[in-house]
């Protein structure tokens, strides 16, 4: 069965940072996935965030945190991260990373195929 557990969320303050990690089960070849990663605030829909492709790396990110958020992953950890810096109240939401079968980057979460549970990020002004 596989899984894919979130951690690292908490409580911050404005201009503050936080790292998140999302680590897969074994049972996931990690190496063929593309790992995404989504937010959903109290009342909104859940939207994109940043993704990073099972081959080589490429990157992309929302517009509303280019040049803040990084997204790596660690291909031998089985795990990805999610890099969380000048942070704002708006980015205050439940992240979840999800896992996309030899994915392009997608920004719809229908592309991917398995979700974690999520974890709180609250950003107080």
């Amino acid at each position: 069965q596989v899984q894919l557990v979130e951690s690292g969320g908490g409580l911050v303050q404005a201009g503050g940072s936080l790292r998140l990690s999302c680590g897969a089960s074994s049972s996931l070849t990690f190496s063929d996935y593309t790992m995404g990663w989504f937010r959903q605030a109290p009342g909104k829909e859940r939207e994109f965030v940043a993704a990073i492709r099972w081959s080589g790396g490429s990157t992309y990110y929302a517009d509303s945190v280019k040049g803040r958020f990084t997204i790596s992953r660690d291909n031998a950890k089985n795990t990805v991260y999610l890099q969380l810096n000048s942070l704002k109240p708006e980015d205050t939401a439940v992240y979840y990373c999800a896992a996309d079968f030899w994915g392009i980057g997608a920004v719809r979460e229908s592309e991917y195929d398995y979700w974690g549970q999520g974890t709180q990020v609250t950003v107080s002004s």
